[in-house]
């Protein structure tokens, strides 16, 4: 939100600084983020003075220049090269002498220097209005004032607005604080409680009168729950036209750009006190009749943008007799506003319902200065006197007579609010006790009325503009923010509570995993939970009836909760990888959601996705595919540093993979993980391989809290190792081999390990080589050479006989 400074002194008479009035404002809860200068001519006309032209004469290198003598109160006149058609012996003219910067219309800037211009000396500038930012016109030079005295600045001469303007940062709570009014409100308390009492100037609308009754409005309200107060007046003979300076300015200075004296009319009240206001052209309102209503869904309605919008059936609507004009507080439509040709208006102020407008913006993607503060609730019980005074400011800037009484449809008034203050809670809540006076002077400069005061505390009417404070909390806060937080005194003694938790915590367990992966080189994401339903066709386990819906959903992209974390990580991976990051490794925790028929069920998942190569390529290692055993690995140092081992493995029954293992303990699947389907893949545009794991999260977890923790000492005696290498059938797998090397010697085999795998030329065909590694120790003593051929003989024997291995 934009607050100009000039703008707010009309409203309190302060003479500090931006920067200290700012500071001050933070301090009251309205934090000021910045403060920009504003000027209605750029660079002020700084070293812009009254000239006067002393000589003229044609240049004797080119038809169309022109070279003048200039008095501009020196001791010497200035040459001045000047290619305008009207410069003139005797003019006053407007001079930017050397060093002068100049701006054009977009803002860039240029500096007068000295030159020379078809070989004649020039000392600077004679300027048209265009160049000055006084106007638009190029066709000749500025002609001033010929009683205006040389040298005199143009600055002096020439109304310039010179602004500090307040860019706040607007908590959603404060609807009361949204215009000039409401921020001056709140810096009066606060200089109040510096001892500095300074008056509230509010504009007067005394001088409202009717003129006539010549062009009287029936209105009828429809729905009232969602217009609660309806108000307006017809004002007929005005004349559209350009606004005046000062109006311009003061809507320059917050952003806005004026259009006409009518609609600026509207959008200085607004800003001036937070009343959103609607001018419809009166002609064209058919029967002159207003209907404040909603329509059938799916009602062609064209906005002031010239976008055809199908109306929702909350949508609430201004109509006339025959059509929908303008969808209330939000937007006007294409052909009920003010033109130039407009005479008469209709100007509406009301109170919506902000559920409504808020509902209604959101559906229609606008987001206007009038939603803004209508959906997060406007003072009720100021829409008659902001109505007036925007007929006043109309009629002083437009003419026209008023031309019937004021409407004005509020069958419940909206009361305000009673609100009991407790001292002794205030003190709790504050930490610090405040002085009784102190609490009532600071509620009083907020408006707030206090009824009755006890020695327990008091008894306060909150007005209905203040629709965040309603609870005694909300009392204290207003208390505090106006007392200062500042002035709260800090205690040296710190307390501190200590929490007693599990080793076996869930986010204990995530962190230990997360980190492990983090030091793998893995990345973490966090992706949407909401998606879309077009992915439940990528996979025949998920079902559409399982989906929960979302009811107010943004976008179809957006309508459901997931039912898998692969999807949402494969658009992380597209991404990715259209932006050259063609080598990743990403992991997530996440939740997946569910709907069954008389529940709704959470589940907890880790994903993982590889892809690319394993390290980036450089002149020191050769680089390495991410493959299947890779993600295995990693799959695996997860489970080991979980204590979780002796798993069972089976192909995978998940539609999404190419490929793939699960991993299940007991009844407890804790992983599928393999290669990603080609159409699964092409459905997010990635053409080469994704490898992805899920992690059954909430099977590990509660493996996990049921683990025993195991250790014992380091072996004192050394390990010996031994390698076979086997001829073994193709459909011979490590995990055959590893199971029987287990059950044949279970003490003092370690460790089984296949470091090499041959297969082709010199083999028989549907053979394989594999070179196998035993990893033997005894950890009380040292192996002899007997117990370790015994050993192995025994493994030669076995794997013979249940592999029908051949020893090469």
């Amino acid at each position: 939100m934009k607050i100009s400074y000039n703008w707010l002194k009309q409203f309190i008479k302060i003479d500090w600084t931006p920067e200290k009035t700012g500071e001050l404002l933070t301090d009251l809860g309205l934090e000021v983020e910045g403060i920009d200068t504003y000027q209605s001519i750029k660079g002020g006309l700084e070293g812009i003075v009254v000239g006067e032209v002393l000589t003229c004469r044609n240049h004797p290198n080119a038809d169309k220049l022109k070279v003048t003598t200039v008095n501009i109160g020196d001791v010497e006149p200035l040459q001045i090269v000047c290619g305008a058609p009207n410069v003139a012996v005797g003019q006053k003219v407007p001079v930017a002498t050397i060093g002068t910067t100049l701006y054009t219309h977009e803002g860039e800037s240029w500096k007068i220097k000295k030159g020379k211009i078809r070989g004649e000396e020039s000392y600077g500038m004679i300027c048209a209005e265009d160049e000055l930012g006084l106007g638009s016109s190029h066709e000749g030079i500025m002609v001033l004032d010929s009683d205006l005295e040389v040298g005199t600045p143009c600055a002096d001469i020439f109304e310039i607005e010179n602004d500090h303007v307040f860019e706040i940062g607007l908590t959603p709570n404060r609807a009361d604080a949204m215009s000039h009014l409401g921020t001056a409100r709140d810096l009066k308390s606060g200089l109040l409680l510096k001892d500095i009492n300074l008056e509230l100037i509010t504009p007067s609308v005394s001088a409202f009168r009717v003129d006539n009754r010549t062009l009287k409005m029936d209105v009828e309200v429809i729905n009232k729950d969602l217009a609660p107060r309806y108000c307006g007046v017809t004002i007929s003979g005005l004349k559209v036209k350009e606004s005046p300076t000062w109006l311009q300015n003061r809507l320059k200075a917050i952003g806005l750009a004026p259009i006409n004296n009518v609609v600026d009319a509207t959008n200085f009240v607004l800003h001036e006190l937070g009343q959103p206001l609607h001018a419809f052209d009166a002609l064209k309102i058919a029967g002159n009749k207003i209907k404040v209503k909603t329509l059938k869904k799916g009602t062609k309605f064209k906005t002031l943008d010239g976008v055809e919008r199908a109306l929702h059936e909350d949508d609430l609507m201004i109509c006339d007799a025959e059509k929908p004009m303008c969808i209330a507080g939000v937007f006007g439509g294409e052909h009920s506003g003010v033109t130039e040709s407009t005479t008469s208006i209709f100007l509406e102020s009301a109170y919506f319902n902000p559920v409504s407008i808020r509902k209604s913006a959101k559906r229609h993607g606008l987001n206007t200065d009038a939603s803004f503060r209508f959906e997060r609730g406007i003072d009720p019980n100021i829409t008659e006197y902001a109505l007036k005074r925007a007929t006043l400011l109309i009629q002083e800037l437009a003419g026209g007579e008023i031309t019937s009484d004021i409407i004005d449809i509020y069958p419940k008034k909206i009361e305000d609010f009673q609100v009991r203050l407790s001292f002794e809670n205030a003190k709790k809540l504050i930490g610090e006790e405040i002085p009784k006076e102190t609490i009532k002077s600071i509620l009083t400069s907020l408006e707030i009325k206090v009824n009755n005061v006890t020695e327990a505390g008091l008894g306060l009417t909150v007005p209905a503009y203040r629709n965040d404070v309603k609870r005694e909390a909300d009392i204290i806060e207003e208390i505090l923010r106006v007392y200062g937080y500042n002035n709260i005194g800090t205690t040296k003694k710190l307390n501190a509570s200590i929490s007693s938790t599990s080793k076996f915590d869930d986010f204990r367990i995530q962190n230990v995993v997360g980190n492990q992966l983090v030091s793998q080189g893995f990345f973490e994401i966090m992706t949407n939970s909401l998606t879309t339903t077009k992915y439940i066709e990528l996979s025949e386990q998920l079902n559409d009836t399982h989906n929960v819906s979302i009811l107010n959903h943004l976008s179809t992209d957006l309508g459901v909760m997931r039912q898998s974390l692969l999807f949402s990580g494969l658009e992380t991976v597209s991404y990715n990888i259209n932006r050259k990051q063609d080598n990743l490794k990403l992991f997530e925790f996440g939740k997946t959601y569910h709907q069954y028929d008389d529940s709704r069920e959470e589940f907890k998942h880790l994903s993982i996705f590889v892809t690319g190569n394993r390290s980036q390529e450089r002149w020191t290692n050769t680089v390495t595919k991410s493959d299947f055993f890779f993600l295995k690995g990693t799959i695996t140092a997860v489970l080991e540093r979980l204590g979780l081992s002796r798993y069972k493995v089976s192909p995978v029954s998940n539609d999404v993979f190419s490929e793939g293992i699960s991993l299940c303990l007991g009844k407890n699947k804790l992983v599928d993980f393999g290669l990603i389907n080609k159409k699964v893949l092409k459905h997010f545009g990635i053409s080469q391989d994704v490898l992805y794991a899920d992690f059954y999260w909430d099977s590990v977890l509660d493996l996990v809290k049921h683990n025993s923790i195991k250790f014992k000492e380091i072996p004192k005696y050394p390990a010996v190792r031994r390698d076979f290498a086997l001829l073994l059938d193709e459909s011979i797998t490590f995990e055959d081999i590893d199971k029987i090397a287990s059950q044949t010697e279970k003490q003092l085999l370690k460790d089984v390990d296949l470091f090499d795998v041959y297969q082709g030329k010199n083999l028989p065909k549907g053979k394989k080589s594999y070179a196998i590694s035993f990893t033997l120790q005894d950890e009380n003593k040292t192996l002899t050479d007997k117990q370790i051929d015994k050993i192995m003989n025994k493994l030669q024997a076995n794997f013979e006989k249940e592999l029908g291995a051949e020893l090469r």
